[in-house]
Protein backbone atom coordinates (compact mmCIF):
# COMPACT_ATOMS: atom_id res chain seq x y z
CA UNK A 1 0.00 0.00 0.00
CA UNK A 2 1.26 3.46 -0.91
CA UNK A 3 1.11 5.50 2.31
CA UNK A 4 2.46 8.88 1.16
CA UNK A 5 -0.97 10.35 0.39
CA UNK A 6 -2.35 9.16 3.73
CA UNK A 7 0.61 10.60 5.62
CA UNK A 8 0.03 13.97 3.97
CA UNK A 9 -3.67 13.88 4.90
CA UNK A 10 -2.86 12.85 8.45
CA UNK A 11 -0.28 15.61 8.91
CA UNK A 12 -2.79 18.14 7.59
CA UNK A 13 -5.44 16.81 9.99
CA UNK A 14 -2.96 16.91 12.87
CA UNK A 15 -2.27 20.58 12.20
CA UNK A 16 -5.99 21.36 12.02
CA UNK A 17 -6.70 19.53 15.29
CA UNK A 18 -3.81 21.22 17.10
CA UNK A 19 -5.02 24.63 15.92
CA UNK A 20 -8.54 23.87 17.16
CA UNK A 21 -7.18 22.65 20.48
CA UNK A 22 -5.21 25.89 20.92
CA UNK A 23 -8.41 27.95 20.61
CA UNK A 24 -9.98 26.33 23.68
CA UNK A 25 -7.08 24.88 25.62
CA UNK A 26 -3.39 24.66 26.32
CA UNK A 27 -0.94 21.82 26.87
CA UNK A 28 -0.66 20.65 30.45
CA UNK A 29 2.89 21.60 31.53
CA UNK A 30 3.12 18.40 33.59
CA UNK A 31 2.04 16.15 30.70
CA UNK A 32 2.89 17.29 27.16
CA UNK A 33 0.34 14.95 25.57
CA UNK A 34 -2.54 16.26 27.71
CA UNK A 35 -4.60 19.34 26.94
CA UNK A 36 -6.52 21.40 29.49
CA UNK A 37 -9.35 23.86 28.88
CA UNK A 38 -8.32 27.50 29.05
CA UNK A 39 -9.75 29.01 32.23
CA UNK A 40 -11.81 32.16 31.94
CA UNK A 41 -10.29 35.50 32.80
CA UNK A 42 -13.54 36.46 34.49
CA UNK A 43 -13.01 37.80 38.02
CA UNK A 44 -15.25 35.40 39.93
CA UNK A 45 -15.66 37.67 42.96
CA UNK A 46 -16.77 40.68 40.95
CA UNK A 47 -18.99 38.91 38.42
CA UNK A 48 -22.71 38.53 38.87
CA UNK A 49 -24.08 34.99 39.36
CA UNK A 50 -25.37 34.75 35.76
CA UNK A 51 -21.95 35.53 34.32
CA UNK A 52 -20.34 33.00 36.65
CA UNK A 53 -22.86 30.36 35.56
CA UNK A 54 -22.21 31.16 31.87
CA UNK A 55 -18.47 30.95 32.48
CA UNK A 56 -18.83 27.57 34.18
CA UNK A 57 -21.02 26.26 31.35
CA UNK A 58 -18.55 27.47 28.73
CA UNK A 59 -15.66 25.79 30.53
CA UNK A 60 -17.61 22.51 30.72
CA UNK A 61 -18.46 22.71 27.00
CA UNK A 62 -14.85 23.45 26.11
CA UNK A 63 -13.72 20.52 28.23
CA UNK A 64 -16.02 18.13 26.34
CA UNK A 65 -14.87 19.49 22.96
CA UNK A 66 -11.26 19.29 24.09
CA UNK A 67 -11.67 15.62 25.05
CA UNK A 68 -13.09 14.76 21.62
CA UNK A 69 -10.34 16.65 19.80
CA UNK A 70 -7.68 14.94 21.94
CA UNK A 71 -9.09 11.53 21.01
CA UNK A 72 -8.99 12.44 17.33
CA UNK A 73 -5.42 13.72 17.65
CA UNK A 74 -4.39 10.47 19.37
CA UNK A 75 -5.88 8.48 16.47
CA UNK A 76 -3.97 10.63 13.96
CA UNK A 77 -0.71 10.29 15.89
CA UNK A 78 -1.22 6.53 16.14
CA UNK A 79 -1.84 6.29 12.38
CA UNK A 80 1.31 8.31 11.65
CA UNK A 81 3.28 5.98 13.94
CA UNK A 82 1.87 2.96 12.10
CA UNK A 83 3.00 4.43 8.79
CA UNK A 84 6.53 4.74 10.19
CA UNK A 85 6.40 1.17 11.53
CA UNK A 86 4.95 -0.36 8.36
CA UNK A 87 1.70 -1.36 10.10
CA UNK A 88 -0.62 1.25 8.61
CA UNK A 89 -3.93 0.09 7.14
CA UNK A 90 -4.24 -3.09 9.22
CA UNK A 91 -7.43 -3.64 11.23
CA UNK A 92 -6.71 -3.63 14.98
CA UNK A 93 -9.50 -6.14 15.62
CA UNK A 94 -9.23 -8.74 12.85
CA UNK A 95 -5.79 -8.06 11.41
CA UNK A 96 -7.05 -7.76 7.84
CA UNK A 97 -6.26 -4.87 5.50
CA UNK A 98 -8.45 -1.79 5.81
CA UNK A 99 -9.95 -0.87 2.44
CA UNK A 100 -8.62 2.17 0.62
CA UNK A 101 -12.17 3.55 0.52
CA UNK A 102 -12.31 3.56 4.32
CA UNK A 103 -8.81 5.05 4.61
CA UNK A 104 -9.69 7.74 2.08
CA UNK A 105 -12.74 8.64 4.15
CA UNK A 106 -10.85 8.41 7.46
CA UNK A 107 -7.05 8.11 7.17
CA UNK A 108 -6.84 7.54 10.95
CA UNK A 109 -9.20 4.53 10.85
CA UNK A 110 -8.15 1.83 13.30
CA UNK A 111 -10.41 -0.90 11.96
CA UNK A 112 -11.92 -2.24 8.77
CA UNK A 113 -15.56 -1.49 8.00
CA UNK A 114 -16.66 -4.84 9.41
CA UNK A 115 -15.16 -4.07 12.82
CA UNK A 116 -15.71 -0.31 12.98
CA UNK A 117 -18.28 -0.51 15.80
CA UNK A 118 -16.21 -2.74 18.07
Amino acid sequence: METKQYKEKLLEEKGRLENELKTIGHINPDSPTDWEPVPSTLNEREADPNKRADNYEETETNSAILTQLELQLTDVDDALSKIENGKYGICEVGGEEISEGRLNANPAARTCTEHMNE
